[in-house]
């Protein structure tokens, strides 16, 4: 079931919207548990709420669905051992061009562990701010004779 909900969070709201639509039709009650599936999951979510666990949910959809083309790409290509493909020439700048991106696929994860990290820490700082403000405001008022 999960697998499913993942292949359709993939497509996004239309496959979802489709899937609900087809449920009514074919049995109600079954559209009615699979509208309230998505609204409690906040699949169906507009604007602000849950904008960023969407954001997160994508990001580690397509980190899978990298892993999943690079193992498939090491399984054609044999992984370390790539199989010559008779052209020395093309072989090498083959080498080079993989060599490149999984350095670039390297430093483009570590940007992503960076942002997470500071959107984390302004997250921290601004809640410690409104906790410093909030003791501020409640603590002892003078008493006006």
């Amino acid at each position: 079931m999960h697998a499913l909900a993942a292949q359709l969070d993939d497509i996004g709201k239309p496959a979802w919207i489709g899937l609900t639509i087809a449920s009514f039709i074919l049995f109600w009650p079954l559209g009615l548990v699979l509208l309230g599936y998505l609204i409690g999951s906040g699949r169906m979510a507009c604007g602000r709420n849950g904008s960023g666990d969407r954001w997160q949910r994508r990001m580690e959809r397509m980190q899978r669905r990298m892993g999943r083309m690079q193992a498939a790409a090491e399984q054609w290509g044999g992984g370390g051992c790539r199989v010559s493909s008779g052209n020395r020439a093309f072989d090498e700048y083959r080498a080079e061009t993989l060599r490149r991106l999984e350095q670039e696929q390297r430093e483009f994860m570590e940007f992503l562990n960076h942002l997470r990290h500071a959107k984390d820490k302004a997250e921290f700082d601004q809640f410690m701010t409104e906790r410093g403000r909030r003791s501020q405001n409640s603590g002892p008022q003078p008493q006006s004779g």
